[in-house]
Protein backbone atom coordinates (compact mmCIF):
# COMPACT_ATOMS: atom_id res chain seq x y z
CA UNK A 1 0.00 0.00 0.00
CA UNK A 2 1.79 3.59 -0.67
CA UNK A 3 0.15 6.82 0.84
CA UNK A 4 -2.81 7.72 -1.11
CA UNK A 5 -2.65 11.20 -3.50
CA UNK A 6 -5.33 12.43 -1.62
CA UNK A 7 -4.43 11.73 2.11
CA UNK A 8 -1.05 12.78 1.23
CA UNK A 9 -2.53 16.81 -0.16
CA UNK A 10 -4.79 16.87 2.66
CA UNK A 11 -2.19 16.47 5.50
CA UNK A 12 0.37 18.42 3.91
CA UNK A 13 3.00 16.47 4.48
CA UNK A 14 6.67 15.80 3.62
CA UNK A 15 7.32 13.13 1.14
CA UNK A 16 7.56 9.64 2.87
CA UNK A 17 11.45 9.45 2.54
CA UNK A 18 12.15 12.29 4.49
CA UNK A 19 12.56 11.98 8.46
CA UNK A 20 10.56 14.81 10.46
CA UNK A 21 9.88 15.11 14.03
CA UNK A 22 9.69 17.02 17.16
CA UNK A 23 10.07 16.11 20.12
CA UNK A 24 7.02 16.33 23.05
CA UNK A 25 5.87 14.13 25.76
CA UNK A 26 4.96 10.42 25.26
CA UNK A 27 1.24 9.64 24.21
CA UNK A 28 -1.26 7.13 25.15
CA UNK A 29 -0.90 5.76 21.75
CA UNK A 30 1.54 2.29 21.63
CA UNK A 31 3.76 1.95 18.56
CA UNK A 32 2.30 -0.67 16.82
CA UNK A 33 4.07 -3.79 15.87
CA UNK A 34 5.53 -4.91 12.34
CA UNK A 35 1.80 -7.13 11.48
CA UNK A 36 0.16 -3.91 11.36
CA UNK A 37 2.18 -3.11 8.27
CA UNK A 38 2.01 -6.27 6.04
CA UNK A 39 1.86 -6.37 2.71
CA UNK A 40 0.88 -8.98 0.49
CA UNK A 41 3.12 -8.30 -2.21
CA UNK A 42 6.02 -7.30 0.04
CA UNK A 43 8.99 -9.58 -1.26
CA UNK A 44 10.63 -12.14 1.33
CA UNK A 45 14.16 -11.87 1.81
CA UNK A 46 16.30 -14.82 0.62
CA UNK A 47 18.15 -15.17 3.87
CA UNK A 48 15.25 -14.38 6.28
CA UNK A 49 14.09 -16.89 8.53
CA UNK A 50 10.98 -18.02 6.22
CA UNK A 51 12.79 -18.78 3.77
CA UNK A 52 13.97 -22.31 3.32
CA UNK A 53 17.62 -21.73 3.71
CA UNK A 54 17.18 -19.28 6.45
CA UNK A 55 15.00 -21.65 8.25
CA UNK A 56 17.63 -24.33 8.15
CA UNK A 57 20.11 -22.02 9.11
CA UNK A 58 17.86 -21.21 12.49
CA UNK A 59 16.76 -24.35 13.27
CA UNK A 60 21.04 -25.80 12.96
CA UNK A 61 21.89 -22.76 15.38
CA UNK A 62 18.54 -23.58 17.71
CA UNK A 63 19.42 -27.29 18.07
CA UNK A 64 23.48 -26.55 18.87
CA UNK A 65 22.12 -24.06 21.27
CA UNK A 66 19.63 -26.52 22.55
CA UNK A 67 22.45 -29.47 22.77
CA UNK A 68 25.39 -26.80 24.06
CA UNK A 69 22.86 -26.09 27.50
CA UNK A 70 21.64 -28.98 28.22
CA UNK A 71 25.18 -30.58 28.48
CA UNK A 72 26.64 -27.62 30.41
CA UNK A 73 23.29 -28.45 32.61
CA UNK A 74 24.16 -31.67 32.76
CA UNK A 75 27.33 -31.50 34.11
CA UNK A 76 26.54 -28.56 36.72
CA UNK A 77 24.26 -31.38 37.83
CA UNK A 78 27.16 -33.51 38.29
CA UNK A 79 29.66 -31.49 39.41
CA UNK A 80 27.33 -29.46 42.03
CA UNK A 81 26.31 -32.77 43.22
CA UNK A 82 29.80 -33.76 43.85
CA UNK A 83 29.79 -36.55 41.61
CA UNK A 84 26.64 -37.40 42.42
CA UNK A 85 27.35 -38.29 45.70
CA UNK A 86 24.66 -35.87 46.55
CA UNK A 87 21.96 -36.96 44.22
CA UNK A 88 18.90 -38.29 44.65
CA UNK A 89 17.84 -41.21 42.42
CA UNK A 90 14.28 -40.91 43.40
CA UNK A 91 14.13 -37.38 41.71
CA UNK A 92 15.85 -38.70 38.67
CA UNK A 93 12.34 -38.15 36.47
CA UNK A 94 12.71 -34.16 37.98
CA UNK A 95 16.09 -34.08 36.68
CA UNK A 96 15.98 -34.90 33.52
CA UNK A 97 13.06 -32.87 32.84
CA UNK A 98 14.84 -30.33 33.90
CA UNK A 99 17.67 -31.03 31.05
CA UNK A 100 14.67 -30.91 28.39
CA UNK A 101 13.78 -27.96 29.62
CA UNK A 102 17.06 -26.29 28.95
CA UNK A 103 17.21 -27.87 25.65
CA UNK A 104 13.61 -26.58 24.80
CA UNK A 105 14.35 -22.80 26.09
CA UNK A 106 17.70 -22.38 24.20
CA UNK A 107 16.52 -24.04 20.91
CA UNK A 108 13.28 -21.83 21.55
CA UNK A 109 14.91 -18.69 22.77
CA UNK A 110 17.40 -18.87 19.70
CA UNK A 111 14.34 -19.32 17.17
CA UNK A 112 13.11 -15.72 18.83
CA UNK A 113 15.73 -13.92 18.85
CA UNK A 114 16.99 -15.20 15.37
CA UNK A 115 13.46 -13.24 14.06
CA UNK A 116 14.51 -9.50 12.66
CA UNK A 117 12.47 -7.73 15.12
CA UNK A 118 13.11 -9.34 18.40
CA UNK A 119 16.90 -9.68 17.59
CA UNK A 120 17.18 -5.73 16.93
CA UNK A 121 15.35 -5.20 20.43
CA UNK A 122 17.27 -7.91 21.86
CA UNK A 123 20.42 -6.13 20.86
CA UNK A 124 19.18 -2.51 21.91
CA UNK A 125 18.26 -3.96 25.37
CA UNK A 126 21.59 -4.84 26.04
CA UNK A 127 23.52 -2.42 24.42
CA UNK A 128 21.53 -0.16 26.68
CA UNK A 129 22.13 -2.75 30.01
CA UNK A 130 26.30 -2.07 29.14
CA UNK A 131 25.79 1.62 28.24
CA UNK A 132 27.78 3.96 30.92
CA UNK A 133 26.15 6.68 29.61
CA UNK A 134 22.62 5.94 30.74
CA UNK A 135 23.96 5.01 33.78
CA UNK A 136 25.57 8.22 34.70
CA UNK A 137 22.01 9.80 33.76
CA UNK A 138 19.51 7.08 35.32
CA UNK A 139 21.30 4.93 37.89
CA UNK A 140 18.49 3.82 39.51
CA UNK A 141 16.48 3.07 36.36
CA UNK A 142 17.40 -0.35 36.03
CA UNK A 143 16.91 -1.80 39.13
CA UNK A 144 13.89 -0.13 40.03
CA UNK A 145 12.50 -1.44 36.32
CA UNK A 146 13.69 -4.86 37.45
CA UNK A 147 11.67 -4.49 40.50
CA UNK A 148 8.67 -2.73 39.08
CA UNK A 149 8.11 -4.36 35.82
CA UNK A 150 10.26 -7.67 36.29
CA UNK A 151 9.19 -8.51 40.37
CA UNK A 152 5.70 -6.29 40.73
CA UNK A 153 4.62 -6.00 36.98
CA UNK A 154 3.01 -2.80 37.90
CA UNK A 155 1.56 -2.56 33.84
CA UNK A 156 -0.79 -5.02 34.64
CA UNK A 157 -2.52 -3.18 37.39
CA UNK A 158 -3.38 -0.67 35.11
CA UNK A 159 -5.58 -3.61 33.38
CA UNK A 160 -6.91 -4.64 36.41
CA UNK A 161 -6.06 -4.95 40.06
CA UNK A 162 -7.79 -8.61 40.30
CA UNK A 163 -5.52 -9.67 37.31
CA UNK A 164 -2.53 -8.13 38.50
CA UNK A 165 -3.09 -9.50 42.47
CA UNK A 166 -3.74 -13.12 40.97
CA UNK A 167 -0.51 -13.14 38.53
CA UNK A 168 1.80 -11.38 41.62
CA UNK A 169 0.56 -14.84 43.70
CA UNK A 170 1.25 -17.13 40.67
CA UNK A 171 4.62 -15.61 40.27
CA UNK A 172 5.98 -15.65 44.02
CA UNK A 173 4.85 -19.25 44.27
CA UNK A 174 6.49 -20.72 41.07
CA UNK A 175 9.52 -18.37 41.84
CA UNK A 176 9.67 -20.02 45.79
CA UNK A 177 8.72 -23.15 44.04
CA UNK A 178 11.71 -23.35 41.67
CA UNK A 179 14.39 -21.80 44.17
CA UNK A 180 13.41 -24.99 45.87
CA UNK A 181 12.71 -27.74 43.73
CA UNK A 182 15.59 -27.29 41.06
CA UNK A 183 18.49 -27.20 43.23
CA UNK A 184 16.87 -30.07 45.27
CA UNK A 185 16.73 -32.08 42.35
CA UNK A 186 20.31 -31.23 40.88
CA UNK A 187 21.42 -32.56 44.15
CA UNK A 188 22.37 -29.01 44.88
CA UNK A 189 20.83 -28.67 48.12
CA UNK A 190 20.92 -31.17 50.50
CA UNK A 191 19.39 -31.72 54.40
CA UNK A 192 21.24 -33.89 56.93
CA UNK A 193 20.39 -34.61 59.91
CA UNK A 194 22.97 -34.25 62.66
CA UNK A 195 21.87 -36.84 65.07
CA UNK A 196 20.59 -39.21 62.52
CA UNK A 197 17.19 -39.19 63.53
CA UNK A 198 16.90 -35.25 64.06
CA UNK A 199 15.63 -32.64 65.04
CA UNK A 200 18.54 -31.10 64.63
CA UNK A 201 19.36 -30.43 60.66
CA UNK A 202 21.57 -29.14 58.49
CA UNK A 203 21.20 -27.56 54.96
CA UNK A 204 24.44 -27.81 52.57
CA UNK A 205 24.69 -26.19 49.26
CA UNK A 206 27.04 -28.38 46.78
CA UNK A 207 28.40 -29.91 50.15
CA UNK A 208 29.13 -26.71 52.28
CA UNK A 209 27.27 -26.48 55.04
CA UNK A 210 25.45 -23.58 55.34
CA UNK A 211 22.62 -23.44 58.61
CA UNK A 212 21.83 -25.58 61.14
CA UNK A 213 18.35 -25.15 62.44
CA UNK A 214 15.36 -27.79 64.65
CA UNK A 215 13.16 -28.96 62.24
CA UNK A 216 10.68 -28.97 65.40
CA UNK A 217 10.89 -24.79 65.15
CA UNK A 218 9.25 -22.07 62.87
CA UNK A 219 12.13 -21.82 60.76
CA UNK A 220 12.45 -25.71 60.41
CA UNK A 221 8.65 -25.35 59.43
CA UNK A 222 9.10 -23.06 56.99
CA UNK A 223 12.00 -25.42 55.66
CA UNK A 224 10.27 -28.21 55.50
CA UNK A 225 6.92 -26.65 54.31
CA UNK A 226 8.58 -24.25 51.66
CA UNK A 227 6.78 -25.90 48.75
CA UNK A 228 2.83 -25.96 50.08
CA UNK A 229 4.00 -22.13 50.66
CA UNK A 230 4.29 -22.04 47.01
CA UNK A 231 1.41 -24.23 46.70
CA UNK A 232 -1.32 -21.97 48.94
CA UNK A 233 0.06 -19.26 46.29
CA UNK A 234 -0.36 -20.45 43.47
CA UNK A 235 -3.79 -22.37 44.00
CA UNK A 236 -6.09 -19.14 43.96
CA UNK A 237 -3.90 -17.06 41.52
CA UNK A 238 -4.35 -19.78 38.82
CA UNK A 239 -8.05 -20.36 40.01
CA UNK A 240 -8.75 -16.88 39.61
CA UNK A 241 -7.35 -17.17 36.23
CA UNK A 242 -9.18 -20.37 35.14
CA UNK A 243 -12.39 -18.86 36.95
CA UNK A 244 -12.20 -15.44 34.24
CA UNK A 245 -11.57 -17.65 31.10
CA UNK A 246 -14.84 -19.27 31.70
CA UNK A 247 -16.87 -16.52 32.38
CA UNK A 248 -15.32 -13.31 30.36
CA UNK A 249 -16.61 -13.08 27.04
CA UNK A 250 -13.00 -11.15 25.89
CA UNK A 251 -11.18 -14.24 27.42
CA UNK A 252 -13.73 -17.06 26.02
CA UNK A 253 -13.36 -15.55 22.44
CA UNK A 254 -9.97 -15.87 21.81
CA UNK A 255 -8.82 -18.59 24.03
CA UNK A 256 -7.38 -22.04 23.13
CA UNK A 257 -7.62 -25.07 25.41
CA UNK A 258 -4.05 -26.15 25.25
CA UNK A 259 -2.17 -22.94 25.12
CA UNK A 260 -4.41 -21.10 27.64
CA UNK A 261 -6.62 -23.70 29.42
CA UNK A 262 -3.61 -26.40 29.91
CA UNK A 263 -0.99 -24.24 31.64
CA UNK A 264 -3.44 -23.17 34.64
CA UNK A 265 -5.11 -26.96 35.25
CA UNK A 266 -1.43 -28.01 35.48
CA UNK A 267 -0.68 -25.53 37.77
CA UNK A 268 -3.49 -26.00 39.93
CA UNK A 269 -3.03 -29.70 39.64
CA UNK A 270 0.67 -29.31 40.39
CA UNK A 271 0.24 -27.63 43.71
CA UNK A 272 -3.19 -29.50 44.91
CA UNK A 273 -1.24 -33.09 44.67
CA UNK A 274 1.90 -31.43 46.52
CA UNK A 275 -0.58 -30.44 49.21
CA UNK A 276 -1.87 -33.71 49.10
CA UNK A 277 1.04 -35.22 49.53
CA UNK A 278 1.60 -33.53 52.78
CA UNK A 279 -1.68 -34.13 53.98
CA UNK A 280 -1.26 -38.08 53.57
CA UNK A 281 2.09 -37.92 55.58
CA UNK A 282 0.30 -35.93 58.30
CA UNK A 283 -3.22 -37.09 58.49
CA UNK A 284 -3.17 -40.27 56.64
CA UNK A 285 0.08 -42.58 57.83
CA UNK A 286 0.91 -42.04 54.54
CA UNK A 287 -2.27 -43.65 53.17
CA UNK A 288 -2.56 -43.32 48.47
CA UNK A 289 1.36 -41.57 49.04
CA UNK A 290 2.35 -43.41 45.93
CA UNK A 291 -0.18 -42.63 43.87
CA UNK A 292 -0.21 -39.19 44.86
CA UNK A 293 3.62 -38.41 44.65
CA UNK A 294 3.48 -40.56 40.88
CA UNK A 295 0.91 -38.54 39.72
CA UNK A 296 2.88 -35.27 41.33
CA UNK A 297 5.47 -36.36 39.51
CA UNK A 298 3.89 -36.71 36.32
CA UNK A 299 2.03 -33.25 36.13
CA UNK A 300 5.44 -31.86 37.00
CA UNK A 301 7.26 -33.39 34.01
CA UNK A 302 4.87 -32.48 31.25
CA UNK A 303 4.74 -28.84 32.72
CA UNK A 304 8.32 -28.40 32.76
CA UNK A 305 8.45 -29.82 29.28
CA UNK A 306 5.80 -27.77 28.17
CA UNK A 307 7.14 -24.54 29.28
CA UNK A 308 9.35 -23.73 26.50
CA UNK A 309 6.54 -24.45 23.82
CA UNK A 310 3.40 -22.91 25.22
CA UNK A 311 2.36 -19.79 27.05
CA UNK A 312 4.87 -19.86 29.89
CA UNK A 313 7.49 -19.56 27.69
CA UNK A 314 6.67 -15.72 28.20
CA UNK A 315 8.44 -16.36 31.54
CA UNK A 316 11.76 -16.65 29.88
CA UNK A 317 10.88 -13.72 27.65
CA UNK A 318 10.01 -11.27 29.88
CA UNK A 319 13.66 -10.25 31.40
CA UNK A 320 14.48 -9.30 27.86
CA UNK A 321 11.57 -7.15 27.76
CA UNK A 322 13.47 -4.97 30.63
CA UNK A 323 16.67 -3.60 28.51
CA UNK A 324 13.73 -2.55 25.79
CA UNK A 325 11.96 -0.66 28.73
CA UNK A 326 15.81 0.80 29.42
CA UNK A 327 15.98 2.12 25.91
CA UNK A 328 12.80 3.47 25.42
CA UNK A 329 13.02 5.07 29.06
CA UNK A 330 17.04 6.67 28.52
CA UNK A 331 15.45 8.14 24.77
CA UNK A 332 12.76 10.01 26.71
CA UNK A 333 15.36 11.52 29.16
CA UNK A 334 16.60 13.16 26.78
CA UNK A 335 13.76 14.16 25.39
CA UNK A 336 13.94 12.27 21.62
CA UNK A 337 10.56 11.74 21.13
CA UNK A 338 9.54 11.17 17.26
CA UNK A 339 5.80 12.92 16.47
CA UNK A 340 3.30 11.69 14.01
CA UNK A 341 4.25 12.93 10.33
CA UNK A 342 0.22 13.92 10.28
CA UNK A 343 -1.18 14.83 13.69
CA UNK A 344 2.51 15.76 15.10
CA UNK A 345 0.86 14.06 18.24
CA UNK A 346 4.03 11.99 20.01
CA UNK A 347 4.43 8.34 18.99
CA UNK A 348 6.97 7.06 20.62
CA UNK A 349 10.51 7.50 21.41
CA UNK A 350 12.68 8.73 18.35
CA UNK A 351 15.34 5.35 18.49
CA UNK A 352 12.40 3.20 18.87
CA UNK A 353 10.62 4.53 15.84
CA UNK A 354 14.18 4.23 14.20
CA UNK A 355 14.52 0.57 15.11
CA UNK A 356 10.72 -0.29 13.95
CA UNK A 357 12.15 1.40 10.72
CA UNK A 358 14.87 -0.79 10.14
CA UNK A 359 13.38 -4.26 11.63
CA UNK A 360 10.83 -3.50 8.68
CA UNK A 361 13.92 -2.89 6.03
CA UNK A 362 15.19 -6.24 7.61
CA UNK A 363 12.02 -7.59 6.66
CA UNK A 364 11.96 -6.10 2.96
CA UNK A 365 9.20 -4.40 3.38
CA UNK A 366 8.89 -1.42 1.56
CA UNK A 367 6.75 0.99 3.16
CA UNK A 368 8.67 1.62 6.48
CA UNK A 369 7.75 5.25 6.55
CA UNK A 370 4.59 4.30 7.68
CA UNK A 371 6.42 3.87 11.16
CA UNK A 372 5.92 7.55 11.15
CA UNK A 373 2.37 7.59 11.37
CA UNK A 374 -0.02 7.17 14.84
CA UNK A 375 -1.93 4.05 14.95
CA UNK A 376 -5.17 6.67 14.50
CA UNK A 377 -3.85 7.92 11.31
CA UNK A 378 -2.82 5.02 10.02
CA UNK A 379 -6.32 3.77 9.90
CA UNK A 380 -6.93 7.16 8.47
CA UNK A 381 -4.54 7.02 5.32
CA UNK A 382 -5.85 3.19 5.26
CA UNK A 383 -9.34 4.29 5.07
CA UNK A 384 -8.87 7.28 2.23
CA UNK A 385 -6.67 4.90 0.31
CA UNK A 386 -9.51 2.24 -0.23
CA UNK A 387 -12.14 4.78 -0.19
CA UNK A 388 -9.96 6.64 -3.32
CA UNK A 389 -8.72 3.35 -5.16
CA UNK A 390 -11.03 0.68 -5.12
CA UNK A 391 -14.24 2.70 -4.15
CA UNK A 392 -13.85 5.18 -6.50
CA UNK A 393 -15.68 3.72 -9.19
CA UNK A 394 -18.97 3.34 -6.58
CA UNK A 395 -19.24 7.39 -5.81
Amino acid sequence: MTEPPEASAEAAQPTPGERTGSAGAPGSDALTSPADFTSPTSPTSPTSPTSPTGSRSVTGRATAAGVIVSALLILAIVLGSRLLENFDSALLPYAVATVFLAFGVAYRYTVWVSAPGARRLFKQGWRSFFSVANFRKAPTALPRMIATYLGFQKFLGARSHARWAAHQLIFWGCVLAALITFPLTWGWFTFTSGSGSGPGYEMRIWGFKIIGFDSLDFLGWLMFHGLDIAAVLVIPGASYFLWRRMKDRGAITGQRFAYDLVPLIALIVISVTGLLLTFSSLFLHGGGYEFLAVLHMVSVVFTLIYIPFGKFFHIVQRPAAVGMQLFKYTARQDEEVFACRRCEEPIDTGPYVENLRGTMRDLGLDFDEWAEYCPRCKRVLRGSAYLSQVKKGYK
